[in-house]
């Protein structure tokens, strides 16, 4: 069985580490306190959205990969999607977080699991 971290615990650390690299992060939507799955919304000075998920891998591993990326001529449709995303599985939780490089930030999050 593979050991997981309660979902909780693993959104404070991600916020923690967003903040410790001089970012900020903050929870969009509260999922189910031990077993939520984590969404992740990534933005560079406000913009330029992408959400990440976790998605099984050939060895076992779930990474975060780019599920959606916000169309700039058409931000609604973003919202949108995370709103519905949300109606399907409320026990989701949605962190946005707000980083100078968000690509590494992302590499790490993966490199640490």
């Amino acid at each position: 069985m593979d050991a997981r971290l309660p979902a909780h615990l693993e959104a404070s650390a991600i916020i923690r580490l967003a903040e410790s690299q001089g970012g900020y992060a903050t929870v969009l939507a509260k999922g189910e306190h031990d077993a939520g799955t984590i969404l992740l919304v990534t933005l560079c000075r406000g913009t330029g959205a992408v959400l990440f998920e976790r998605m099984p891998q050939r060895d076992g591993s779930r990474l975060f990969v780019a599920a959606k990326i916000e169309n700039p001529d058409n931000k609604q449709e973003f919202s949108d999607y995370l709103a519905r995303r949300r109606v399907q599985d409320q026990d989701m939780w949605l962190i946005e977080v707000d980083i100078a490089d968000p690509e590494r930030f992302v590499a790490q999050l993966n490199d640490s699991r």
